[in-house]
């Protein structure tokens, strides 16, 4: 079992930057791939990108694509989500969700443990 603890988030103006950070805990966690979803009011969860157990394949939504970076530290159990360029259209509650398997998945339904969200509010 995985428990996700998330932290950032906030309001910011749109062109500016965020970042999210998504601690597991357990000592297995390092063998977990990560996701990044976000959800706006109104709309199914979505795809934002996601990140191997090693950190070495990481995959981002074109909406994302360009503009935020994922990252983990296996030592800090920490996954991060970058977010640069934030824009009108980005505002969500932001999920990190973790899969006991290396390898990286693209839908929800995929992960088994997700993190409490992140409220993300950009204005122009």
């Amino acid at each position: 079992q995985v428990q996700l603890v998330q932290s950032g988030g906030g309001l910011v103006q749109a062109g500016e930057s965020l970042r999210l950070s998504c601690v597991g805990s357990g000592r297995n966690f390092r063998n977990y791939a990560v996701g990044w979803f976000r959800q706006a009011p109104g709309k199914e969860r979505a795809y934002v990108g996601t990140i191997n157990y090693g950190g070495t394949t990481i995959y981002y939504a074109d909406s994302v694509k360009g503009r935020f970076a994922i990252s983990r530290d296996n030592d800090e159990n920490t996954v991060w989500l970058q977010m640069n360029c934030l824009k009108p259209e980005d505002p969500a509650v932001y999920y990190c969700a973790a899969r006991p398997l290396r390898y990286t998945a693209f839908s929800p339904d995929d992960y088994d443990y997700w993190g409490q969200g992140n409220q993300v509010t950009v204005f122009a």
